[in-house]
C-alpha cells in the first residue's frame, strides 16, 4: 500500500518522504524494518524513533523532525491503531448456522447471523442483524441483544440480560451470573438469596477474557455506553460502570458500587460495595477503595489516598526499619 493512501486513510500529514513509498506491514519502533510503518506517542522515543529502521514512523505534530519519513497526526495512537487495521483487518464470517448449533424455534436472530458450532441459544432469546456467535457460545432465553454483536467462543449471557449494539464478548467473558447473595438461616447455615435482576449493557461495550458480570437480586447492574472491561474482571450484583470507564485486568468491584464516566481502574484495583467512584478518577494498580472517591481524583495504595501523598508514602517507607532503630535509641535515652 502506498505511504500515500495511508496518510489519506489515517488522515494525517506527510512529511520528509515520498508519498510512493511502498508499505506492506506494520511493526513495532524496535523491530520495524524497510518497508514497514511504526509509530512513537511520546517524546522519550525520540532517540529510538531516529535510529529505526521503519520506511515510515507516525508521529505527533510536535515531535521533534527526524530523517525517517513522519506521518505527522494529532492523535498519533489512534492514528496507529487504524493503520494496524488496515493491514491486518478482522476476519470476516459468512451468513450461515452450523449444522450442530440448537436454536430455539421461538428464538429471533436478524439478518446475516454467523452461528457457530455447538452454539445454543434458549427461548424467546433475540438477537439483532449481522451477529458473530462462535463455537460453544450459550445465549439463555429471553436475552435481547443489539446488531453487530460478536461473541467469542465460550461467552455465556444468562437469562432476561439486555445487550446493545456492536457488544464484543471475548472468550469465556460470562454476562449475568448470579451474584454473590447468602443470608444465614436460624441454623447458622448460609442460604442462597434468589438473584432474578437483569444485567444491563449498553453500546459499543467490550468485555474480554474470562471476565464475569454479576446480575442483581433486586434492579440491575449495567455497564454504560462504550466501558471497556479487561480479562479477569469481577463486577459485583447491582453495580454501575459509567460512560467510556476502563476497569483493567482483575479489577474487583463489590456489590452496589457506582463507577461513574471516563474513570481509569488500573491492574488488580479493588472498589468495596456502596462505594462511589466519581467521573474521571484514576485508580493506580492494586489500590484498595474503601471509601467514596471524588470526581477527578488520582488516588494509590490501600487505603487509597491521593496519589501525591501515596508517592511521598512510598518514599519513607523503604527508611521505617532504620527510622525505627533511631525512634528505639532516643526513648532509650531519654
Amino acid at each position: 500500500m502506498k505511504l500515500s493512501a495511508i496518510s489519506e486513510a489515517l488522515g494525517t500529514r506527510i512529511e520528509n518522504g515520498l508519498p510512493a513509498t511502498e508499505i506492506d506491514d506494520v511493526a513495532g519502533i524496535e523491530e520495524a524494518g524497510p518497508g514497514q510503518l511504526t509509530f512513537v506517542a511520546n517524546v522519550k522515543y525520540t532517540a529510538a524513533a531516529k535510529s529505526s529502521r521503519a520506511s515510515a514512523v507516525i508521529v505527533a505534530e510536535d515531535f521533534p523532525a527526524i530523517a525517517t519519513t513522519m506521518l505527522r497526526s494529532k492523535n498519533p495512537y489512534f492514528a496507529w491503531a487504524k493503520a494496524v487495521e488496515l493491514f491486518h483487518p478482522p476476519l470476516r464470517y459468512a451468513p450461515g448456522v452450523h449444522p450442530t448449533a440448537v436454536v430455539d424455534p421461538a428464538a429471533k436472530i436478524g439478518k446475516n447471523a454467523h452461528i457457530g458450532p455447538y452454539v445454543v441459544i434458549g427461548a424467546g432469546a433475540e438477537i439483532g442483524d449481522d451477529a458473530v456467535i462462535l463455537a460453544h457460545v450459550v445465549i439463555y432465553r429471553a436475552v435481547k441483544i443489539g446488531n453487530r454483536f460478536f461473541a467469542h467462543a465460550h461467552a455465556v449471557v444468562r437469562e432476561f440480560c439486555r445487550l446493545g449494539d456492536n457488544v464484543i464478548l471475548q472468550n469465556g467473558a460470562i454476562v449475568g451470573c448470579d451474584g454473590f447473595g447468602f443470608a444465614k438461616d436460624d441454623q447458622g447455615h448460609w442460604h442462597k438469596i434468589v438473584q432474578p435482576g437483569q444485567v444491563i449493557i449498553e453500546d459499543s461495550v467490550e468485555v474480554q477474557a474470562n471476565t464475569c458480570i454479576d446480575r442483581a437480586s433486586v434492579g440491575e447492574t449495567r455497564i454504560a455506553r462504550g466501558a471497556k472491561l479487561d480479562n479477569l474482571v469481577q463486577v459485583g450484583h447491582s453495580c454501575k460502570v459509567g460512560e467510556d470507564s476502563l476497569l483493567c485486568a482483575q479489577v474487583g468491584l463489590a456489590g452496589s458500587t457506582e463507577v461513574g464516566k471516563n474513570v481509569i481502574l488500573a491492574g488488580q484495583v479493588g472498589v468495596a460495595g456502596h462505594c462511589t467512584v466519581g467521573d474521571g478518577v484514576i485508580a493506580t494498580a492494586q489500590s484498595g477503595i474503601p471509601h467514596d472517591v471524588a470526581a477527578g481524583k488520582v488516588v494509590s495504595g490501600t487505603p487509597a489516598l491521593d496519589n501525591r501523598v501515596w508517592l511521598k508514602c512510598s518514599a519513607v517507607y523503604p527508611r521505617l526499619p532504620e527510622m525505627a532503630k533511631v525512634v528505639s535509641k532516643l526513648s532509650r535515652n531519654r
